[in-house]
């Protein structure tokens, strides 16, 4: 997939369609993420620029993106699908309207390419929620700036899980923190909107890192 296409939609019936398609390609990609390994990525003079703490199955990542100790994995998931951006008015831009982020679209899949859930907007774009097949669900609020490793890509993340939104039992009960790493495209469209009620869906791919607290 070109992760640097982008569909503008007008009408409903066009994002409905296109919201489906994604889904099928989605699945069809799944397959290969799992594939995508870790890149060890390093700062000048041979040091390792990023830390994944004393848990051994979290990723590596920047040091404000740290997980706090007292925290372990307990699911990794891969998300296949597109980050969507919506014309908003703009003083600064060259047509009177910019990209902003409206929210995520993603299917979940485990490391054996199942299905497993699915990663949208729960409360607008600053709480976004992880939602298994059995119903378990996490919401996040990102309490530390975003870390871009790859250009080009979205920027990795580190969130707290909001607890009073945060439901079980299953795969996404009692999580404390989730990491968003390994990301591709996702970025809004270079190209500035035309018009108020534009919408870009631009693809994206990530890997989720949910913690729970050690007991």
């Amino acid at each position: 997939m070109n992760h640097q296409q982008l569909s503008i939609q007008p009408t409903r019936r066009e994002r409905s369609a296109r919201g489906t398609l994604l889904t099928v390609i989605a699945i069809l990609l799944a397959l290969a993420a799992p594939a995508r390994a870790q890149e060890d990525i390093q700062a000048p003079g041979g040091k390792q620029a990023f830390q994944s703490g004393t848990d051994k199955r979290a990723p590596e990542v920047p040091a404000s993106l740290q997980v706090p100790d007292g925290n372990k994995v307990s699911f990794h998931a891969y998300a296949v699908g597109v980050q969507i951006y919506g014309a908003t008015a703009s003083a600064t831009s060259p047509t009177g309207f910019a990209w902003t982020f409206q929210a995520p679209e993603a299917v979940l899949f485990d490391a054996e390419g199942n299905v497993v859930g699915m990663h949208y907007a729960f409360a607008g774009p600053t709480r976004p929620a992880w939602e298994s097949e059995s119903g378990s669900r996490v919401v996040g609020a990102r309490t530390v700036p975003p870390v871009t490793v790859t250009p080009g890509a979205i920027p990795w993340l580190v969130l707290s899980a909001v607890p009073d939104d945060t439901i079980g039992p299953g795969i996404f009960a009692r999580t404390t923190y989730i990491q968003r790493v390994n990301t591709t495209g996702g970025l809004a469209p270079a190209a500035a909107p035309t018009a108020l009620g534009q919408e870009a869906r631009v693809p994206y791919t990530a890997e989720y890192f949910f913690f729970r607290a050690t007991e």
